[in-house]
């Protein structure tokens, strides 16, 4: 009988950092268990804003100390054993 590890991955459509306690960062659920997948977070443009691992607390929306507009943002993971996956999320306020 063979077996096989599923990793269920799960984020957010949106945030909204504006520190009220809620949506206030942005995280990928489910790679908790992988130390070694990263996370990229682009802008629109490709420009890179963040990069993080899985055990990171998330992204607060900024960028060199300030907080990005309220746009679309894309992210790339890259699991443990290679495999990538890419989606997009909104920064709203």
């Amino acid at each position: 009988m063979a077996s096989a590890e599923v990793v269920i991955i799960d984020y957010p459509k949106y945030f909204s950092p504006n520190n009220d306690g809620y949506h206030d960062n942005w995280q990928i659920k489910g790679i908790t268990t992988q130390a070694e997948t990263r996370v990229l977070i682009f802008d629109r443009y490709g420009k890179l804003l963040k990069e993080m691992s899985s055990l990171n607390q998330g992204w607060d929306g900024s960028f060199n100390g300030k907080i990005m507009p309220p746009d679309d943002y894309w992210f790339s993971i890259a699991l443990e054993d290679g495999k990538v996956f890419k989606g997009h999320f909104s920064l709203i306020r």
